[in-house]
C-alpha cells in the first residue's frame, strides 16, 4: 500500500519517491540514523548500503536528529532510544509531527515495560532490538511497504 499522499510528501526530491511491486521494494531509499554512538552509527550505515539504500543523514542526538529530519526530509528513520539529550521517544514524537508518513524504527539495546507501546504512541512502526540486529532490513521492508502504522 503506498503512503497517503501529503503535502509533506510532495517536498521531498523526486529521488525519494518509492516504487513497489508485490514481490520486491525497489528503490532509492534515503535513511536517516540517529544515535550517540559512532560505533552504532557506523555498522546501521554498513547495514543500509548493503541494500544500495542511501544514508542521506546522521545524528548523534535526539535534537540534532530532529533538526536533520526537518532539513533532509528522509524516507524513513533509524533512531537509537537513549541519548544524552532527549529521548528517542521524543525524538520520534517532533518527527511525527512534522511529517507522520516517514516510517521512524526505533533501534535499541534497551527493553523496558512499556516500551513498545510508548513508541507505537510517538509514531513508531517498529522497535528492533540491537541484540536481534538481523530483523532490521525485514523491519525496514515492512515499514516502506506502507504498515508503518503497527508495531511488529
Amino acid at each position: 500500500m503506498i503512503p497517503p499522499y501529503s503535502e509533506n510528501s510532495a517536498k521531498r526530491p523526486p529521488a525519494a519517491r518509492l516504487t513497489r511491486s508485490r514481490t520486491v521494494i525497489q528503490m532509492d531509499l534515503r535513511i536517516l540514523i540517529v544515535d550517540d554512538s559512532d560505533a552504532a552509527r557506523r555498522i546501521l550505515g554498513t547495514i543500509v548500503r548493503s541494500r544500495q539504500w542511501t544514508v542521506c543523514g546522521e545524528a548523534e542526538g535526539g535534537w540534532a536528529g530532529v533538526k536533520k529530519f526537518q532539513e533532509l526530509k528522509p524516507d524513513l528513520v533509524l533512531l537509537d532510544l537513549a541519548m544524552p539529550d532527549i529521548n528517542g521517544i521524543e525524538a520520534a514524537r517532533w518527527m511525527s509531527n512534522m511529517d507522520p508518513t516517514v516510517p521512524i524504527i526505533l533501534f535499541t539495546v534497551l527493553d523496558m515495560e512499556g516500551l513498545e507501546q510508548a513508541a507505537k504512541n510517538a509514531g513508531i512502526c517498529a522497535v528492533v532490538s540491537k541484540a536481534q540486529g538481523w530483523n532490521l532490513l525485514k523491519s525496514i521492508e515492512t515499514a516502506v511497504a506502507g504498515s508503518h502504522k503497527s508495531i511488529q
